[in-house]
């Protein structure tokens, strides 16, 4: 879990993010699951969106999404919602949080 420190620091890294994903009509398949899985792993911290024409809210996509990724939803605004979870590997993370 993280705590408001970390979340804000996550948040403010994230604001320059574009989403690299977008959730649409067809939902939540598993290609896009793996897709999403994919790139968390590349970048640890990534912003992703829902359009208008999805069934889910921006808070529901995020709630589904996180723990079959097991990452922490950092926020959600408006359409879009950030997902964080720290690389496996240590040569990969790029992002320090500090203590919790």
């Amino acid at each position: 879990m993280l705590n408001s420190k970390q979340r804000a620091h996550l948040r403010s890294l994230a604001q320059s993010y574009d989403p690299i994903f977008y959730i649409g009509k067809a939902g939540l398949s598993d290609e896009i699951i793996n897709q999403i899985e994919n790139a968390i792993n590349a970048r640890e911290l990534i912003k992703l969106g829902v359009q208008e024409n999805c069934e889910y809210t921006a808070r529901e996509a995020a709630d589904l999404i996180a723990p079959k990724l097991k990452a922490e939803v950092v926020a959600v605004i408006g359409r879009k919602f950030v997902l964080w979870r720290r690389s496996r590997d240590p040569k990969k993370r790029v992002i320090e949080l500090g203590k919790k």
